[in-house]
């Protein structure tokens, strides 16, 4: 489904700009569009149609004769008037535009902008906005009889490929069961580890494109050199080590889905072919005149804030909208409540019948310190510290004192995870100090000092709502230097 086909004619959008000449500027932009446009000037103005309700989308400029546009859009959230808002103003900086984000906009546009800006981005949000709403008043997700990669038996509520009843998963289930009908692009967001990869093999294999292939590609994973080669092939001689013509990811995703996982770690060269291959469904081989054309669904995922990105100059606006028409959150394990101990169940069942052991259940500690503690890892780290506990346990049970970290470093899972709203717990003062002659009571008793830096750095970017930038303020470093360690974090857990 392309945003520019879908019709909009019932759509009633509210404008608030205090601007006559603007107002009639912006209006005659959306005249061709076919909606219904009404205009306000001032935030009291715009309080009381909301109230009256029938709109789709709001125009929203932060400048107002009477209140600000932000506390608009914090009365919006107050009395649960849950509409797309773009903000539209002349106070062009990252700052203003990253607050405008956090405050509750989808877009920020700065004065003046293009007709075409404006069409897309009312195009793209009311798009985004049905869809979401459609997903949300689906039924949920009816028990299904294909188990899950984990092997055990899958649970009620739950979707092919993941394990989990959380009410955060439960609107997972609905936006990929609602996406599987669509032909649109899926923009993925998420931590490390929350299994964007498993919810694009969901959405595919639930779509009808399922029976051709869904091919995936790492942006991180690949050389900047040979990104181009790996999506869209080459040709025999097309540069030193081009021995033979190789067929690319996108050609071999014809007809099927094609998963560019980290898309944010893509080059701008590279943005640029696949924003034109995303717009015409047709690219050139590298080395090759002639124009290839293949029909491909585009799914993409990334662990950082995309807008972020778009902000910073490192992700092309353009194609940030040509492929984030249904947004899919996956949330982090920390919030999905029992479903951490379901999940360890079966990775325990899994990787006991690999290794031959009889461990079958959690003790009722282990169970505990399954779901206090934060798991920064996600479902990976999970995965990690359950073979761990296997591989080197004995008897029926796993007790807390199994679950340790993969490398042998710390007891980690038995420590409680620190809210987010607490300082950080130091180890010392009044605890009992650890006989130094025993080695597994030091490596849970001294964490190591890269997970010390990387626990204060992932806390401060939780307090800062995400923002890097206002983290690195706070740490005394860098934002370059907070990138940078996120990035080496990713490859290793790669």
């Amino acid at each position: 489904m392309d945003t520019n086909q879908t019709s909009f004619s019932d759509c009633t959008i509210l404008l608030v700009e205090d601007t006559p000449a603007l107002a009639r500027t912006y209006k005659g932009f959306l005249r061709e569009e076919d909606y219904v446009v009404k205009h306000v000037e001032t935030g009291s103005a715009a309080k009381e149609a909301l109230k009256e309700g029938g709109y789709d989308l709001v125009l929203l400029d932060l400048r107002l004769p009477d209140i600000p546009g932000e506390e608009v859009m914090a009365w919006m959230r107050e009395t649960g008037i849950d509409l797309p808002v773009i903000v539209i103003t002349a106070q062009g900086s990252v700052g203003v535009a990253v607050e405008a984000m956090r405050a509750g906009a989808v877009d920020f546009l700065m004065k003046p902008f293009a007709e075409d800006r404006l069409i897309l981005s009312i195009r793209t949000h009311l798009d985004q906005s049905r869809f979401i709403k459609t997903a949300r008043a689906a039924p949920p997700v009816k028990p299904t009889a294909q188990a899950p990669q984990t092997g055990q038996p899958t649970p009620g509520n739950s979707l092919a490929g993941f394990i989990g009843e959380s009410v955060p998963m439960q609107a997972v289930y609905r936006l990929i069961r609602s996406a599987a009908v669509s032909n649109a692009t899926v923009f993925i967001t998420g931590e490390s580890g929350t299994g964007k990869e498993v919810c694009a093999t969901a959405i595919h294999a639930s779509s009808t494109r399922a029976p051709k292939k869904l091919v995936p590609i790492n942006c991180a994973a690949i050389p900047g050199d040979l990104m181009e080669s790996e999506i869209f092939g080459h040709v025999k001689g097309a540069f030193t080590g081009a021995t033979s013509d190789k067929i690319g990811a996108a050609q071999l995703a014809d007809g099927g889905t094609l998963f560019l996982d980290e898309i944010c770690e893509m080059s701008p060269h590279l943005q640029t072919k696949l924003l034109r291959f995303i717009q015409t469904g047709t690219f050139n081989p590298v080395g090759k005149a002639e124009t290839v054309k293949v029909d491909a669904r585009f799914i993409c995922a990334t662990n950082r804030n995309p807008l972020d990105e778009v902000t910073a100059g490192r992700f092309r606006e353009d194609l940030y909208y040509r492929l984030h028409v249904i947004p899919i959150n996956m949330p982090a394990l920390r919030e999905r409540g029992e479903d951490v101990v379901r999940i360890a169940q079966g990775f325990l069942h899994d990787y006991a019948r690999e290794e031959g052991k009889e461990l079958n259940s959690f003790s009722d500690n282990a169970r505990d310190a399954l779901m206090r503690y934060s798991w920064p890892g996600n479902v990976r780290q999970l995965q990690n510290i359950i073979r761990h506990a296997v591989v080197f346990g004995e008897g029926t049970e796993v007790t807390a004192a199994m679950l340790r970290d993969p490398v042998g470093n710390a007891a980690a899972v038995a420590t409680p995870a620190v809210p987010v709203s607490a300082p950080i717990q130091r180890r010392g003062g009044d605890e009992t100090p650890p006989n130094p002659d025993d080695l597994n009571a030091l490596a849970a008793a001294i964490t190591p000092l890269d997970d010390v830096e990387r626990e204060a750095i992932e806390r401060a970017v939780a307090l800062c709502a995400g923002d890097v930038r206002k983290a690195a303020v706070f740490l005394g470093v860098s934002p370059a230097t907070i990138y940078r360690k996120q990035k080496s974090w990713r490859e290793t857990a790669n």
